[in-house]
């Protein structure tokens, strides 16, 4: 059950593309770094990378939802999304040229990082666990970010930004009692 709850996942995901493309158009920005962060946005993780998060660990982010209703409303219809403990996020990933981030690891191996392609300019580069993965506009990239993972904006400033709408998704592996056991040890803070 869990793998076709993830397939399922998938399927809503790429079909919701057009409206998660829309709500990313109505919150960008000019990504320039000569204006203030907007609202909702968060201050790089590096310099030339930005999240608007719609979850950010187990909580919702109840005004970027609003402002997004799309990429909310899919996110409502899944069924294997991470959204109850502090390792589940959703939201807008943003990669400048030149940008990278390099050698991370995410928290846990027992989520599956997907990653919606919205905007991929030539040049752009994931490596997950020494194995490269390739993006597409449209289409979901799942991978395991408890591997060390690299990614990378090589191209021009006339490419654009890379962008990805990331959920993180139960692992298919971990077993429901799992995930509740997990879900309340790693439980928001109030």
């Amino acid at each position: 059950m869990p793998r076709d709850a993830q397939r399922h996942d998938v399927e809503l995901l790429e079909s919701s593309f057009p409206a998660i493309l829309r709500d990313f158009g109505a919150v960008s920005w000019d990504f320039s770094g000569t204006t203030p962060l907007p609202r909702g946005w968060s201050p790089p993780l590096a310099p030339g990378c930005y999240q608007l998060l719609l979850y950010q660990a187990g909580r919702c982010q109840p005004s970027n939802c609003r402002r997004c209703p799309g990429a909310y409303r899919a996110l409502r219809g899944l069924r294997s999304f991470m959204s109850a403990n502090t390792f589940g996020n959703a939201g807008f990933s943003v990669l400048l040229p030149g940008a990278r981030l390099e050698g991370r690891c995410g928290p846990t191996n027992a989520r599956v990082r997907c990653h919606l392609g919205l905007k991929i300019p030539p040049g752009c580069e994931l490596v997950v666990g020494g194995e490269p993965q390739c993006w597409a506009e449209g289409h979901c990239l799942l991978v395991d970010d408890s591997f060390l993972n690299t990614v990378a904006h090589n191209g021009s400033p006339e490419d654009g930004p890379r962008v990805v709408f990331i959920v993180d998704l139960w692992h298919p592996n971990v077993a429901g009692a799992e995930r509740q056991a997990l879900d309340f040890v790693f439980a928001p803070d109030p």
